[in-house]
């Protein structure tokens, strides 16, 4: 697999950080009770993906900014799109948009909080390493 050489567009790709090829999940979204797998390290470069015992609890508060906005543009898009229904339906929106998509936002919040305070950098020479070990 070729490497992705922007680290916005590897993490979106929830791709290894070091080496942007490695998978951070082990299976699929769609995989309902295996999503939030994760290996120990990258299987292309061997970086660890929990830096320190404990790392992903602040990624609660990412995942809590994920289920605000969520919610709100469940709210605003029902306001303007279905005319400002009663309020059952509000909360039925909301409770089916937040069980639909809390695979991906506890992915998308690991995968933010590893890149931006885990502290690995994207270095382009493991990723041409790795295509060489394969050669």
């Amino acid at each position: 697999m070729k490497p992705v050489r922007s680290s916005f567009f590897a993490m979106l790709a929830l791709r290894c950080p070091r080496c942007h090829q490695g998978p951070l999940f082990s299976y699929p979204t769609h995989r309902i009770t295996k999503f939030s797998q994760m290996p120990d390290s990258c299987p292309v470069c061997g970086q660890g993906y929990e830096p320190e015992p404990g790392f992903y609890w602040g990624a609660m508060f990412m995942s809590y900014g994920f289920s605000v906005a969520i919610f709100a543009l469940s709210g605003v898009g029902l306001y303007y799109l279905a005319g400002d229904p009663p309020a059952w339906v509000y909360v039925l929106t909301v409770a089916i948009a937040t069980v639909l998509t809390m695979p991906l936002v506890f992915r998308y919040s690991r995968a933010l909080m590893l890149y931006l305070f885990g502290f690995i950098r994207y270095n382009p020479r493991w990723a041409e390493t790795t295509e060489q070990r394969k050669v």
